[in-house]
């Protein structure tokens, strides 16, 4: 039976009059009214459950939390987990010679790899210079080298995958991971995105979209992380925190007849969650930013800089229970090396040692059985050159990878063809990836649906395929 967003028998009109105080009963729009799913948490006749509270999932999970580390501007595949050496052999030659079409007028010559690979571990996966650090973590890495996607530009590609589909506005991953489980702590958002700034289309990457307001994304931007100011003006310093809790009983009577007076008004229902959402944070959150109170030993460990710093926060987000934390590797889109291919030496000089810090730090921690980390960019990157040292976006064919939460360490799933263009092994769509992922943390795609506008939504749509070949 399909999880479903609201009972249209029993209102929010019908609910404010029954609610008992507190802000947390405002989430009605989240109850999961499936008959006999194991999402369902109230009967139709009782008030809705605070909607951040942690909710049973479809069946026995494998990992309870996400990191997605999010590299976005598309990094190339066949220069970091994916080896071509018949791309070097070939290299300078026409596409068209080797039978290839590339829907490019006049463009490019094959170009190999500037970056030699060697075998890492006991699996003996080839990983690219770029990544020796992540390299020798490579055991706890299932890398997927058949992706593919729809689009090969920046917007379309970015917003499929991240919500799943390549038009705006849909809700995206992180939403639908809180809405369909909530989070294990109250006090911090369930969903937190660490970007410096903003990436290509912005903020609907991690957009609630149709969902209730209190599942969107808390964008936090990394770029200067002094705790006092991440979260600016969160703190009171005038109240304690009783007579605060005083004031927003009085808030809540007072917004209660207000929204009961306009019927179902979503961004006024977030509005008023989003006060209690403050409330709570403002005694754990700015200590979940505060990176100084780890070791010397452990900030070593991640190196320095905003990813670094992002990659520990991640961590320390991972330990309280936030469900998703994403980690976009830049402003803008920065993997975008267009003009230069090398360009990618730098990016992975910045990001190689958090990577395989917080892979060693997971698991030295006993977080990583339970923790899913995800590595990748929207697309991939053409074997063909740009110009005469860059290359371009690549849909057909690229590498993503994931660690822990229940994927086998030390595999390779799925292949390109010899050069890199096409996935011809075991190919996973990005839909096939989400319903994974959500399969991962105990749900099942084709459940984990929201009525809206008349019809049953998904993140995958109507599409998706759990790959079963990457679970452990």
């Amino acid at each position: 039976m399909r999880n479903q967003g609201v009972d249209p028998s029993f209102s929010r009109r019908d609910m404010l009059r029954k609610m008992g105080g507190g802000f947390g009963a405002l989430g009605l729009a989240t109850v999961l009214a499936g008959e006999g799913s194991a999402l369902s948490r109230v009967m139709a006749d009782e008030p809705a459950a605070n909607p951040l509270a942690p909710r049973l999932p479809h069946f026995e999970p494998r990992a309870k939390r996400v990191i997605f580390l999010f590299m976005n501007g598309g990094p190339s595949h066949v220069d970091t987990f994916d080896p071509k050496p018949q791309l070097t052999k070939y290299h300078g030659d026409k596409p068209a010679n080797q039978g290839i079409k590339t829907g490019r007028k006049g463009g490019g010559t094959l170009m190999g790899s500037p970056f030699s690979f060697q075998k890492y571990g006991q699996s003996g996966i080839e990983v690219s210079e770029l990544y020796p650090e992540v390299g020798k973590r490579i055991d706890d890495i299932c890398v997927i080298r058949s992706m593919r996607t729809d689009v090969p530009n920046h917007e379309p590609a970015l917003l499929m995958m991240n919500s799943g589909q390549i038009q705006p506005t849909r809700p995206s991953m992180g939403s639908w991971l809180t809405y369909g489980l909530g989070t294990e702590n109250q006090n911090l958002p369930g969903f937190v995105v660490l970007c410096p700034g903003k990436p290509v289309v912005g903020p609907q990457l991690w957009s609630n979209s149709f969902l209730p307001g209190i599942f969107q994304g808390t964008h936090i931007n990394n770029a200067s992380l002094d705790p006092k100011a991440v979260i600016p003006n969160v703190r009171n310093r005038n109240l304690t925190r009783s007579a605060q809790r005083g004031q927003l009983d009085l808030l809540a009577k007072m917004n209660g007849e207000h929204l009961e007076g306009r019927g179902r008004d979503p961004q006024l229902e977030a509005r008023i969650e989003s006060l209690e959402m403050a409330f709570r944070m403002q005694f754990e959150a700015q200590d979940a930013f505060d990176i100084s109170q780890e070791s010397a030993a452990t900030r070593a460990l991640y190196g320095k800089g905003e990813f670094a710093d992002a990659c520990l926060i991640a961590r320390r987000l991972a330990e309280r229970g936030v469900r998703i934390s994403q980690v976009y590797y830049g402003n803008g889109q920065p993997w975008d090396d267009h003009a230069d291919i090398m360009n990618h030496r730098d990016h992975a000089a910045k990001s190689d040692q958090p990577i395989a810090a917080l892979l060693t730090d997971l698991k030295s921690r006993g977080l990583l059985d339970d923790t899913l980390v995800v590595w990748g960019g929207e697309f991939g990157r053409t074997p063909t050159s740009e110009g005469s040292k860059g290359r371009d976006h690549h849909s057909l064919g690229f590498t993503m990878w994931l660690a822990g939460g229940g994927v086998k360490g030390g595999h390779v799933h799925g292949a390109t063809d010899e050069l890199g263009f096409v996935a011809i092994e075991d190919k996973v769509h990005v839909h096939d990836l989400h319903a994974t992922i959500l399969h991962l943390l105990g749900m099942d795609h084709e459940r984990l649906t929201y009525r809206y506008s008349g019809r049953d939504f998904r993140l995958t749509d109507v599409h998706g395929e759990v790959v079963h070949g990457i679970i452990a």
